[in-house]
């Protein structure tokens, strides 16, 4: 069907005026004599052969492959001979979703072919193609073409006078002559393909022939070229053209260095198995240890369903330390993953085997993961509704107690120790509070049966020992004049079908009995919580010193009183969890917070406060976007606001907040549960510090602070600390500053314990847990702007003797161009006689095309 000219203009099949400014359709569909097809004709193929033929689903129409579709063009002049239009001055011609631009386009109606000279731009295509040439050709029936002296780009799209991304895989390229053989298909002759913008890109790559379609690009014998230097030969290459789509196929090697583990080649081959699903396998070669194997599986489903699974391990040739020949080989595999069946039920797992200790200490490359000593592995299912929550677990916890020493030749091997528990299987069934009609009274219950392993050194119980525990709760919530009340009585009753003999052994090792053991308290508890008191400041002075700001003062006293009684037998209990450090206590809970807030004087803009950060933070309850005293008088809950993100969030600002609090114990033995001389360990001296401090009876607790102070939006202050005033020492002390302005970034993070220590089960007692350690960060850029970066963090044991100072330590510098990177790491660990490393780290990145090298993300420093 033609378009309709405007007005002064024909279309071209029926052109006999003068030539005019004309937006003009000229009809290239139609049968083999040109003529238009009927819509019968055109539409009678696309029918059922019969009415209550087979149902299909609903068909999203999709652009025809034959020529179907009219050309639309806009021109200074237009001449006609026979099927051929010739159209001159600022051409335009569009069909289907392409754009061609020229100064001179002669176009065959008949046969579809088209030549283009003079400023020659073709745009559009399902994945943005965009070039320029100096002349073509085209076939716009077979969608074919051939241009000549060629610029282009695929997956950027023009908004107005910036580039925008539409694809996660654009790239720019130039080429003699580029030949398109379909719809999506191109071949690019003596060219170049890049990420970077044009003329003077960071880095091309060069060949002969480069293949484009849908889906990649590709190319052989290519030379990879850095600021114009040539680095690589590529012998093939691909590149993603498709943001969907990934491909499988051999990683870029990655070389490298380490003290310990000698020069280091490594190798990945990746698996797209399907668009949810793929596999990573390689392996490295440390050329002073040996081979090293690793897999990494991942699944994403709908929803929160996921799968993911690594594996680890190496085929060690051993070292030798000290005279004392030691393998340090080993494996590590994990494995997680989740399924909902409906919102209210699903399944999910997370899963660990580690062989061994000195494997994860040798060749972790991370720190924190280096000197964990703790596994928790589980599995399980859950059902909620309506308030209640029932599942079945599987887990098993694997702790080191004592790290393993090789022999020497004048001392002996020190075994490795550990300790494990095993819940196989655990039901548990538990309710929030559910109100008993309109009384007021509030109910609530948790239960559980268990089958419970234990394993250490010298003990392992005989078998599952089984452990039913029931706990029902009724609470009262009163109020009156800002006074709140929360009381409430409960029962436990908890049975195993094995005990432990008391007294204990003097050396400490456990031994089971068969004998059943009953345990049963009663609870009473009651939670007063006073008015919050309060005071703005806002004199000129402190506008003055806050920077244009009030300062709003909180003080929110609270106590708490519990009592229970009826745990007579506590030392009878084996240990597994901490259902069986239920005691006896007659105890009070006094302590009080303190908070400072920051509230504008005067009008300025502001964004709203995100929901998240209003639940997680101490916002102050008339905040909104309220701004200044006078529309708070008002009653006015609009503020101003632009929306930037550089913007400051409306209402007040939290700018400190202190809790002190301690304990009293009227019961300062807990029902006889407490041996003298070493560390203790309850349920409510666990739920109030997770710092031991019970060694003999005592009657106040230490006194625990937790204090945060934000001073802006650059710097965040937090200092914690549990102060034993009895024995007059800190017995836990832990800084954390972090500050970042612009491109600086700092940190600082010093962590002191002074604990009673682990009781050793063959017998040996460490008095004391002193652990003493400072971390520093310092850096300078940004991973994501061009220009130098460089960071160095550290990190020193204060309490080191032999061992030496520095525990770690890390330099790394970097440098960012427009489309590339580069960024190297010199990283050294002391871990006494298990690991002594020097390692060398680097990685190289292609914008939008991936980074080859050892330095991974989650090593980086910035």
């Amino acid at each position: 069907m033609l378009e309709q000219p405007p007005d002064g203009c024909l279309p071209l099949d029926n052109y006999h005026g003068a030539p005019c400014k004309s937006s003009t359709s000229v009809g290239a569909a139609g049968d083999e004599s040109g003529n238009p097809l009927s819509d019968a004709q055109q539409s009678s193929t696309s029918l059922p052969d019969e009415p209550g033929a087979a149902r299909y689903p609903v068909a999203v129409v999709l652009p025809a492959t034959d020529d179907t579709t009219d050309v639309k063009t806009e021109e200074d002049t237009l001449s006609r001979n026979g099927s051929v239009v010739t159209l001159d001055g600022a051409v335009v011609l569009t069909y289907r979703d392409r754009i061609v631009k020229a100064d001179h386009i002669e176009f065959d109606q008949a046969s579809g072919d088209l030549t283009a000279t003079g400023h020659l731009r073709v745009s559009g295509g399902a994945n943005h193609e965009d070039l320029t040439a100096s002349h073509g050709t085209m076939n716009l029936k077979q969608q074919t073409a051939t241009f000549y002296d060629v610029t282009g780009s695929v997956g950027l799209k023009s908004a107005g006078h910036t580039l925008t991304y539409s694809s996660s895989n654009p790239f720019l390229f130039t080429g003699r002559m580029v030949v398109r053989t379909g719809p999506q298909s191109y071949e690019i002759y003596d060219g170049t393909l890049t990420t970077c913008q044009l003329p003077h890109p960071d880095w091309m790559l060069y060949a002969g022939k480069f293949a484009v379609d849908s889906e990649k690009a590709k190319a052989q014998n290519s030379t990879f070229r850095l600021m114009n230097i040539p680095v690589l030969f590529l012998p093939y290459v691909t590149h993603p053209t498709d943001s969907e789509q990934r491909q499988t196929g051999f990683m870029i090697p990655v070389p490298g260095y380490s003290s310990t583990k000698g020069f280091i080649l490594g190798e990945e081959f990746y698996w797209a198995i399907n668009r949810s699903t793929d596999l990573t396998v390689g392996a490295q070669y440390y050329s002073l240890r040996g081979w090293e194997q690793s897999a990494t599986f991942r699944y994403r489903g709908l929803g929160n369903d996921f799968a993911k699974a690594r594996y680890t391990g190496l085929l060690d040739r051993g070292i030798f330390t000290n005279g004392a020949y030691l393998n340090q080989g080993g494996e590590d595999a994990t494995i997680s993953g989740r399924h909902d069946f409906t919102s209210q039920t699903r399944v999910a797992g997370d899963v660990e085997y580690l062989s061994s200790y000195a494997y994860r200490e040798a060749f972790a490359e991370n720190f924190s993961v280096a000197v964990s000593s703790d596994i928790l592995s589980i599995v399980y299912g859950v059902h909620q509704w309506d308030g209640y929550s029932a599942s079945a677990r599987v887990d098993r916890y694997q702790g080191l107690k004592q790290a393993g020493v090789a022999a020497t030749p004048t001392t002996p091997a020190i075994l490795e120790e550990q300790v494990k528990i095993f819940h196989a299987p655990s039901f548990d069934f538990s309710s929030t509070e559910h109100e008993i009609g309109r009384t007021g009274l509030l109910w609530s219950v948790d239960a559980s049966h268990a089958g419970l392993s234990r394993v250490q050194p010298g003990f392992s119980t005989g078998g599952l020992t089984q452990r039913f525990d029931v706990h029902p709760q009724l609470s009262y919530r009163m109020g009156f004049d800002g006074w709140r009340v929360l009381s409430s009585v409960a029962v436990r009753e908890t049975a195993y079908s094995r005990s432990r003999q008391v007294p204990y052994s003097p050396i400490g090792v456990p031994v089971e009995l068969p004998t059943p053991l009953n345990r049963s308290d009663v609870e009473v508890e009651a939670d007063l919580r006073a008015p919050v008191v309060e005071r703005t400041f806002d004199s000129p002075g402190v506008e003055k010193l806050f920077d244009g700001n009030d300062v709003k003062h909180t003080i929110e006293p609270e106590l708490t009183y519990r009592y229970v009684t009826g745990v007579n037998n506590f030392l009878s209990a084996l240990r597994f969890d901490d259902a069986d450090i239920v005691s006896n206590t007659n105890e009070l809970e006094y302590g009080v917070t303190q908070r400072l807030f920051l509230r504008p004087t005067k009008a300025r803009p502001c964004k709203d406060r995100p929901v998240a950060a209003a639940q997680t933070q101490y916002w102050d309850d008339d905040s909104g976007k309220v701004q200044t005293r006078g529309q708070i008088g008002n009653g006015i809950g609009n503020g101003i606001g632009n929306g930037k993100d550089a913007l400051p969030s409306c209402g007040s600002h939290p700018l400190l907040s202190w809790r002190l609090t301690q304990k009293y114990f009227f019961n300062e033995n807990f029902g006889g549960a407490v041996i003298n001389g070493r560390r203790n360990i309850f349920d409510t001296t666990l739920n109030f510090s997770g710092i031991a401090f019970l060694t003999e009876p005592r009657a106040i607790s230490p006194l625990v602070s937790r204090l945060r102070l934000r001073t802006s939006s650059h710097m965040d202050v937090e200092w914690d600390f549990d102060l034993d005033t009895g024995a007059k020492k800190f017995t836990s002390n832990n800084v954390l500053v972090d500050v970042h302005e612009n491109n600086v970034f700092a940190g600082l993070s010093y962590a002191r314990l002074n604990a009673p220590g682990r009781f050793y089960t063959e017998g040996v007692s460490s008095a004391v847990s002193d652990f003493n350690q400072l971390r520093l960060l310092l850096g300078y850029g940004s991973p994501t702007k061009p220009g130098l970066g460089v960071a160095g963090n550290v990190g020193l044991d204060l309490n080191a003797n032999n061992t030496g100072l520095v525990q770690y330590g890390a330099v790394q510098g970097s440098y960012n161009w427009d489309c590339c990177g580069f960024s190297v790491e010199v990283r050294k660990y002391e871990l006494g006689s298990v690991r002594n490393e020097t390692t060398e780290r680097f990685n190289f990145t292609l914008l939008n095309i991936g980074t080859a090298g050892n330095l991974r993300r989650a090593a980086s420093l910035f």
